[in-house]
């Protein structure tokens, strides 16, 4: 149950990093499209900021403290099993 779980977790989050890169990647080039004066939707990447990337961010680095701790703590708990 446990495995299965973190790996609904790491699938998630992995997910998660994509999106988050394929939104930063939309921001460079809609900067660049900006400075260039064709309009590639730093507009909409604007509005979409505060709703949609900054969850998507957020949700992201929890994840991956939680991830990590969860780790951590199985490590812990394996170190101790075989030292007894």
């Amino acid at each position: 149950m446990k495995e299965t779980v973190l790996e609904w977790l790491n699938l998630t989050l992995m997910a998660d990093l994509f999106f988050v890169l394929l939104c930063f990647g939309w921001l460079a080039i809609a900067v660049i499209g900006r400075s260039t004066g064709i309009p590639l939707g730093l507009d909409v990447w604007y509005r979409l900021w505060e709703p949609v990337m900054q969850p998507a961010i957020g949700i992201l680095m929890a994840g991956a403290i939680f991830s990590g701790l969860t780790s951590w703590v199985n490590k812990r708990l394996d170190e101790r099993s075989r030292d007894r």
